[in-house]
């Protein structure tokens, strides 16, 4: 038996010969005619390393620069086995729950499937596609966060992609915390998938985390040859395939039919046809939309609940971005005509959503919207914009986050949206003539974030256009903003007073010895978050003047500074009982000692010091 077996598996290796290599050839030839009994390997592992960053949610770092930015994961590892806070790793742009308490977060979306955890994303392209074996990745600082790996048919280098573009779980879980900041290197048992791929995705989630996530390199592995494993497909459910027609559905009826003789016979539903209408229409919203959409196959009764307009006044997709298309929403636009919020975030790439499956859907449905979450759309385009700003006159949140290839021309429809009061633009390239024509008429803007926003070129300018137009500004968010000086943040603290939350984080320009923090913490008595991150010129008098003058502070990043010493800090937490987070990372008079010494004294504040081995 053995004889006959060893020469099968020689005429199949000469058969494949032909197509493989001459060394996986012999490799193989080698194994059988030693007499192994085990099933022979197909093809030569191949190990690489990511090639190229070609998309992710969000970055600590700047755009112009490789400092904590997501672009570190290409290549080999820079620091791994080194643990600590390093600038050359990818870092997400938030961590923990404290975001979640902010003014300027948004509400959760109802329905949002309990299995869906994920936060951030970064998207990796690889030189050469093959059939994953194991996926490996090196986090250095606080890991864990990973809640999911996916990946992709299609491959970003080719000349002729595919029209169908499949995504493929391969590994998920839910968000852990490690046990220690320490470095490690992930690398999870992922699921063999029926198709190649040089395309990764990495999916997050940081709210268990005590401080950034920091992640170096990824490695993919995987055989060229389709392993037998691989041969079995799993079917996959899509809300595009669950059609709801008339001629498909069960009639059941009401509880009750008369019979051929007059007599009343049951239908099969028992007590349930009467229960009022309400209390099943209460009882469905419990449901996924996946779940939804299948139980209005069930019957007509059952049919008519599912599709009642109220059942979809909020609508979050971004769980099912991997599946939605033009037919999804083309499915689902009868029964969002009283829709209200609406989330599309992360859907419609690589030709997932077009133009007219996208306009079709708002017009049908954008009447009754006053939220629309659409951050790293990248479908979007001038054209889109302006759909949104003709069939969206009640919008008043509207987050754009992340979707960097909208061209500069297309944010002038937003100021259209008169009613805006949340306005999220964080890594878009909205450009100085855009943002002061949406202040002009957008003059009831709560909530603006502009992080990252490297092409405005005189942010003095848009602060003194804040101050004159939307003086009920509740937060601001100027991450990483280049040329904003003490002159222009001195008119907008003046102007803004109702300001609850201002991030000034990494803005060179902007000096203490100027006084202007010191103004800033007497002008914003409702101050609750303030970032001054990496701003080595913020002192003690500035700490002192936010004890005497902002008691409702909760949030304080001073990462950086030379010249804050442990005795302003504790003023500070004395004066100011609700402050729950405190940053301090960096301060050169702040030592683990201090931070011990703070901790006991005032337990209920979480005081972050990162550390560099």
């Amino acid at each position: 038996m053995l004889t006959l077996l060893s020469m099968f598996y020689y005429i199949c290796l000469r058969r494949r010969s032909r197509s493989g290599t001459r060394g996986e050839a012999l490799t193989s030839r080698r194994a059988v005619e030693s007499g192994q009994r085990a099933a022979m390997p197909v093809s030569v592992e191949v190990e690489q390393y990511t090639k190229e960053v070609l998309d992710f949610s969000s970055h600590y770092g700047s755009e112009n620069s490789m400092s904590y930015t997501m672009w570190n994961l290409a290549g080999a590892p820079n620091v791994y086995p080194s643990s600590g806070d390093f600038t050359q790793t990818a870092v997400f742009r938030a961590y923990g729950t404290w975001w979640e308490q902010c003014a300027s977060a948004p509400r959760p979306f109802r329905r949002t499937p309990k299995g869906f955890y994920s936060q951030d994303y970064v998207e990796l392209g690889f030189e050469e596609p093959v059939y994953p074996t194991a996926v490996e990745v090196f986090e250095t600082y606080y890991p864990g966060a990973i809640v999911q790996i996916l990946a992709c048919s299609y491959n970003p280098f080719s000349q002729n992609p595919p029209t169908d573009v499949r995504w493929e779980v391969l590994w998920s879980g839910e968000p852990t915390k490690a046990l220690t900041p320490q470095a490690r290197q992930f690398s999870p048992k992922i699921k063999h998938i029926s198709f190649p791929t040089n395309l990764l995705r990495l999916e997050v989630n940081s709210s268990l985390m005590d401080y950034y996530t920091e992640l170096d390199a990824v490695i993919l592995r995987g055989v060229k040859e389709k392993p037998m494993l691989a041969l079995y497909k799993m079917p996959i459910i899509d809300i595009n395939d669950l059609s709801d027609s008339e001629e498909e559905l069960c009639d059941l009826g009401g509880p009750f039919r008369q019979g051929a003789e007059g007599k009343t016979q049951k239908t099969g539903n028992g007590y349930f046809d009467r229960l009022p209408y309400e209390l099943i229409q209460l009882i469905l919203s419990h449901l996924t939309l996946p779940d939804l959409c299948r139980l209005a196959q069930s019957c007509k009764l059952l049919h008519q609940h599912c599709c009642d307009p109220l059942q979809y006044t909020q609508l979050s997709l971004q769980p099912y971005w991997a599946r939605l298309s033009d037919a999804s929403l083309g499915h689902l636009q009868s029964r969002c005509t009283l829709l209200q919020r609406l989330n599309l975030s992360w859907t419609g790439n690589r030709g997932a959503l077009t133009l007219t499956g996208f306009s079709s859907f708002m017009k049908a449905c954008g009447l009754s919207l006053v939220c629309l979450e659409m951050s790293c759309c990248h479908f979007l385009n001038e054209a889109c914009l302006e759909v949104i700003s003709q069939t969206c006159p009640r919008l008043q949140e509207l987050n754009l986050s992340s979707c960097d290839r909208l061209h500069p021309q297309a944010f002038t429809h937003i100021s259209k949206l008169t009613r805006l009061r949340r306005l999220v633009l964080y890594r878009t390239k909205i450009e100085q003539t855009a943002i002061l024509s949406i202040l002009t008429f957008c003059m009831e803007l709560r909530h603006l974030n502009l992080g990252s926003c490297v092409r405005i070129e005189d942010y003095d300018v848009v602060a003194s256009m804040l101050a004159a137009r939307c003086r009920s500004l509740c937060s601001l968010d100027l991450w990483r903003c280049r040329n904003l000086t003490d002159r222009g943040l001195a008119e907008l603290v003046s102007g803004c007073r109702m300001l609850e939350e201002l991030d000034l984080g990494w803005c060179p320009t902007l000096q203490s010895s100027t006084g202007c923090f010191q103004h800033l913490a007497r002008s914003l008595p409702r101050l609750r978050k303030l970032f001054l991150t990496a701003n080595r010129t913020v002192c003690d008098s500035d700490i002192e003047e936010l004890a005497a003058g902002c008691p409702s502070l909760q949030h304080l990043d001073i990462l950086g500074t030379r010249l804050v010493s442990s005795a302003s800090l504790k003023k500070l937490l004395q004066s100011c009982p609700r402050i729950v987070l405190l940053d301090v990372s960096f301060c050169s008079q702040i030592d683990v000692r201090v931070v011990q010494e703070l901790s006991g004294l005032f337990p209920n504040v979480a005081i972050k010091k990162s550390f560099t081995h």
